[in-house]
């Protein structure tokens, strides 16, 4: 830190400050003098204010700690728990009803319900691929995962996967833009006439038996066959343009609750030249939103990597990031893609955005970085610099008025994660006030991603909306974080049940419940994105498939999906559900879920465990955290498909592995097991996280010597997990990251 340099009383990496001032200034209209002296105001008034809430925290549980120590051997008393977290200020008192009025949003987020992405900012590759994921392929997502209840064997195209494939496909378009009677499976051409799709039908025999079989020796052209019969859709309305010729289109585009699908049509090519309509694939609009992140899925813990990035966040914003790799032994060249021009039905020219709508996870009160200290020489609050610096960056967009745009609303969206209550939704809003001010934005063009991920937001979400009323434009629940903050909070009440458990606790339902009634309650239909969990399972789309269509059913309006792939078959469940039908029924049908249910800790309530159900739980929750740890420190990688126990690739982040090591601290705190147990599985996990990552030529072995920094980092987090922060995972692993690079 000796060579950081002097801006404004601030010390600051000599790389953060040149890419400042070199790259994301540049274009903005905003000085380096504003901004550093602007910067410098905001750390000295915000940063003692953010080390009060975090004393804050601190000062709670200390309080809760001591209720359930006092208690320890009585029956739970609810009521008097209750009544208990109101007088410390862990309940806040519930005000009037009221509406949020957040305004300039963006229709991804106030109106179209489809899935949303969450990507490590610090991967340019995968930035780009998320940002594109707009669009997805229905036929590629089909045909290369187990949607289909199989995986493809063999090389080379199988035509009779590629068969179930199309017919899954076009079952899926009868439901979603049906024809007034027929199936797409009967169409051998569509065309436009006056403003309305015909869908041309062959309806002899062969056909109607399901052969789809037809003679083209007459027609050298390739083109259909006279037909019998023409047929329009059920909804006309349901047109929305298309591309190329009218009698003989491109592509047709369609909507479905708010969501557009593109059939393609290109008898050139081998899949549609052996369709009797022509139709090469349906393209599906997917992730409609994806949250670029610098928070649980990277491992940044200096200015090096907060350089990283910012950098590709601000060509994301610029729309000049590109990332050149190697594929199939081939050099490709990723870039953004454009947005897609078509012919309206009314004959006019149309566009519709070739990107998903990208806000920004910003970083969490807790964590500080040495990339700035501040006049005392501390390091300053990581999500403060966040903040500023995301914020700044994305100016880039909002000074466009064509071109590659973000928001053709005019605002920000930022993820505040790990906030607890209303308290500290309040700073981040005056946080992003005082930013909005040094950079010259008006007021409200940050929106606020509130997340519901901590039990003091849960039992006062309410209030939290409430605090950002004017910028709130996203909730969600995260069951991972969630739970590991629940068994934190209740540490000292008992030894709680088994992980795999958790999901089947009366506090989860309520959870889920309460987070999209207070959300439509405070008036986020609309305006506002309800989100829900991630499906952790990227290799198991089937499963997907069949459990995820459960969130928009919930009356969320997003979920959150582990790839493209996943987004593209998730978006079938917004065609199959009418979210916004499904946010009235819930609202008309009354509150569920009740705050006594959300309070019910989770403890096994003297249940006596086996030692071989006690072994399986030391046994994978520590594989869980080896995995993804060394990972993160030995390679600085903060979100990847790690293998469980049994070797069912897992999409980690720090939020699995805060349960897995709350889990088991809170099961070393109560003597249900021992520390030489804890060591012993350990050791024992490491051997297979060694073995599952054999082929990786880059990974260092934690066996046999079991004495290297990743390691020991696992032993922390379990070790030393009752005294972290929150139980966070943070600390302990940006402490042995640095310790690494210090290794060199």
């Amino acid at each position: 830190m000796t060579n950081h340099v002097d801006r404004n009383g601030l010390s600051v990496a000599p790389e953060l400050a040149a890419f400042v001032e070199d790259h994301a200034l540049v274009g903005t209209g905003v000085d380096a003098s504003t901004f550093w002296a602007g910067f410098a105001g905001i750390v000295a008034d915000l940063g003692p204010k953010t080390r009060d809430m975090l004393a804050k925290r601190e000062d709670l549980q200390a309080q809760i700690d001591a209720w359930h120590v006092e208690h320890r051997g009585q029956p739970h008393d609810a009521e008097s728990y209750t009544d208990f977290l109101r007088e410390i200020g862990y309940l806040v008192p519930e005000g009037a009803p009221f509406e949020i009025d957040t305004a300039g949003v963006d229709p991804e987020i106030a109106n179209i319900p489809g899935p949303q992405l969450v990507v490590p900012i610090t991967n340019a590759r995968f930035a780009l691929n998320a940002a594109n994921a707009r669009w997805g392929s229905l036929y590629d997502a089909l045909y290369g995962t187990d949607a289909l209840g199989d995986l493809p064997t063999g090389k080379g195209y199988d035509a009779k996967r590629g068969a179930r494939v199309i017919d899954w496909a076009k079952g899926f378009l009868d439901k979603a833009v049906p024809m007034m009677s027929g199936s797409h499976n009967q169409v051998v051409g569509y065309s436009i006439e006056n403003g309305a799709l015909v869908c041309h039908i062959l309806l002899d025999e062969d056909w109607r038996k399901g052969q789809q079989t037809m003679d083209r020796s007459a027609k050298p052209d390739g083109k259909a066959p006279d037909v019998t019969s023409s047929m329009a859709l059920a909804d006309p309305a349901q047109l929305i343009g298309f591309g190329g010729d009218a009698d003989a289109p491109d592509f047709v585009l369609l909507r479905n609750n708010g969501l557009h699908i593109q059939i393609m049509l290109d008898r050139n090519t081998e899949i549609g030249g052996n369709d009797p309509a022509g139709m090469s694939d349906v393209r599906l609009e997917s992730a409609m939103s994806t949250i670029m992140d610098c928070e649980d899925s990277v491992a940044a813990v200096d200015a090096q990597d907060k350089v990283v990035a910012y950098g590709n966040w601000l060509g994301l914003m610029t729309g000049d990031l590109q990332e050149t790799f190697e594929k199939g032994g081939q050099q490709m060249t990723r870039k953004m893609a454009d947005d897609i021009a078509f012919t309206a039905a009314d004959g006019s020219a149309g566009t519709i955005k070739g990107r998903a709508l990208m806000l920004i996870r910003n970083v969490g009160h807790l964590m500080t970085n040495p990339a700035i200290l501040d006049a005392e020489g501390r390091e300053i609050s990581e999500g403060l610099m966040d903040a500023m610096i995301t914020t700044l960056i994305a100016m880039h967009d909002l000074k466009k008025s064509d071109g590659l745009r973000n928001s053709v609303a005019g605002s920000v969206y930022v993820v505040k994660p790990k906030m607890h209550g209303p308290q500290e939704v309040a700073l981040a809003c005056e946080i992003f006030t005082r930013v909005e001010k040094v950079l010259g934005l008006p007021a409200n063009t940050v929106k606020l991603g509130i997340m519901d991920e901590e039990r003091r937001t849960s039992v006062n979400l309410a209030e939290c909306i409430r605090a950002a009323k004017s910028r709130v434009a996203f909730i969600n629940t995260g069951f991972l974080d969630r739970t590991g903050d629940e068994i934190h909070t209740s540490m000292e009440a008992g030894p709680m049940v088994p992980k795999g458990e958790m999901k089947s606790a009366p506090w989860i339902a309520a959870y889920e419940d309460r987070n999209v009634d207070i959300g439509l309650a405070c008036g986020l239909q609309g305006r506002a994105q309800i989100g829900k969990g991630m499906w952790a399972m990227p290799d198991l789309m089937a499963d997907m498939l069949e459990a995820k269509i459960g969130h928009p059913k919930s009356g969320a309006n997003c979920a959150w999906v582990p790839s493209p792939t996943a987004a593209t078959l998730h978006a079938t469940h917004y065609h199959e559900v009418d979210v916004l039908a499904r946010q009235n029924e819930i609202k008309a049908g009354g509150a569920r879920g009740t705050l006594h249910d959300l309070l019910t800790i989770p403890v096994m309530d003297g249940r006596n465990l086996s030692d071989a159900e006690i072994t399986r739980e030391i046994e994978n929750n520590a594989q869980g955290i080896l995995g993804y740890v060394v990972r993160w420190v030995d390679q600085g990688v903060g979100c990847s498909k790690v293998p469980d126990i049994n070797d069912v690739g897992l999409m980690e982040d720090r939020a699995t592995c805060r349960i897995s090591a709350q889990a088991l601290a809170n099961w070393l705190h109560h003597g249900v097991i021992s520390e030489d147990q804890v060591r012993t599985g350990l050791r024992k996990m490491a051997g297979v996280v060694d073995q599952q990552n054999a082929g990786d030529a880059s990974y260092k072995p934690m066996a046999p010597d079991y004495d290297g920094v990743a390691f020991a980092a696992a032993c922390d987090l379990v070790l030393k997990g009752r005294e972290q922060p929150s139980g966070y995972t943070e600390p302990v692993l940006h402490a042995r990251r640095l310790e690494l690079k210090a290794q060199g």
